[in-house]
């Protein structure tokens, strides 16, 4: 019975990420290979165990600093998970995608960043699943699965496609200032939206106001990336890219 209800949990924990993942390669026209596409989001599963460690471990150096409070905070949503996150799921992109011949279009960019995110993000799902606080039932890990499809795991695909789109237009320009901007706006939006989930969860503000402000920072993010695959594919479909 209990080898079930953890096999039950994988499934829930990774079905948002698939379901995300089967979306967003219908946006590509050239699909890219089953073996790299696997590759990176299977690297991107991998990268968000030591992504944990990091951030437990910034969060208690913080936690000494002379700061009050609502600084600690700040620097632990923004520095010690939004900025950790985005920078170890871009790393997998660099490392494992920009010197690969598979890459001959910018919007590949976009769309590996959002595999690797979504890799991330199972295993960040299927960890609240494996609670050791107590054993979910089946219906409190769909409920968990259900509320995460909608909401971490829909950010961490947008903010890395966000982030995917400048990151192509770095390369493709040469600017730097492309890739600054990208990541300045991925970890400042997923920052916030952090922010507005713990003041849901502590009662500072109204949860229709909260989950509003929320869905406000997907929506957003949504267009942004919809608009970002359109914007790509006006650029030469073969992008010689060198890290």
């Amino acid at each position: 019975m209990a080898q079930m209800i953890y096999l039950l949990y994988f499934f829930f924990g990774l079905a948002p990420s698939i379901i995300w993942l089967l979306f967003f390669l219908r946006k590509d026209v050239h699909p890219e290979s089953n073996r790299m596409i696997l590759k990176i989001f299977l690297y991107g599963m991998v990268i968000a165990l030591p992504a944990l460690f990091i951030e437990i471990g910034f969060s208690e150096v913080t936690s000494k600093i002379p700061l009050p409070k609502i600084g600690i905070a700040i620097l632990q949503i923004f520095i010690g998970v939004a900025l950790i996150e985005e920078v170890l799921k871009y790393l997998v992109v660099r490392e494992k995608v920009l010197k690969d011949p598979e890459l001959d279009e910018p919007t590949d960019l976009v769309l590996y960043m959002i595999i690797a995110a979504l890799g991330f993000a199972s295993i960040e799902n299927i960890l609240i699943l494996f609670s050791p606080e107590k054993t979910l039932l089946i219906k409190e890990a769909s409920v968990i699965s259900a509320f995460r499809f909608l909401g971490a795991t829909f950010l961490h695909a947008l903010t890395s496609g966000t982030l995917g789109f400048f990151l192509a237009k770095f390369f493709f320009t040469a600017k730097a200032k492309f890739l600054i901007l990208g990541f300045a706006l991925a970890i400042f939006l997923h920052g916030i939206f952090n922010s507005f989930i713990i003041m849901i969860d502590k009662g500072i503000i109204d949860e229709k106001l909260g989950f509003f402000l929320i869905a406000a920072i997907l929506a957003f993010l949504s267009w942004l990336v919809m608009l970002s695959f359109r914007r790509l594919k006006e650029m030469p479909s073969v992008c010689k890219i060198t890290s």
